[in-house]
């Protein structure tokens, strides 16, 4: 499971910040690296400089072998709360996806 760490020209991506979310992405989709090939994350901050409520964004992009990516964005006032939501979307949208595989 590869995972990349992108961020935008707003934020200041040093390798703290890469191991620290690497990470809990390591932690948080455990379950699933068998099936994951690669990972993506970009953080962005929508308004640059100016300061505004939930403007910072955390996209998360899992490919998964054999399967169309999966991709969430979640928005908030810090990086690490829109991590945080989009890796519990993440999560539940992996569980959903291979849960109905098991289905079929």
């Amino acid at each position: 499971m590869k995972i990349q760490i992108n961020t935008d020209k707003n934020i200041e991506g040093h390798e703290r910040l890469e191991t620290y979310f690497s990470g809990e992405l390591e932690k948080g989709l455990a379950r699933f690296e068998e099936k994951i090939t690669r990972i993506e994350v970009h953080f962005g901050d929508e308004n640059g400089e100016k300061f505004s409520l939930n403007d910072k964004k955390c996209l998360i992009e899992v490919r998964i072998a054999n399967l169309q990516p999966i991709t969430v964005t979640e928005h908030s006032d810090t990086i690490e709360k829109a991590f945080s939501g989009a890796l519990a979307k993440i999560k539940k949208s992996l569980t959903t996806t291979f849960e109905k595989m098991k289905e079929y």
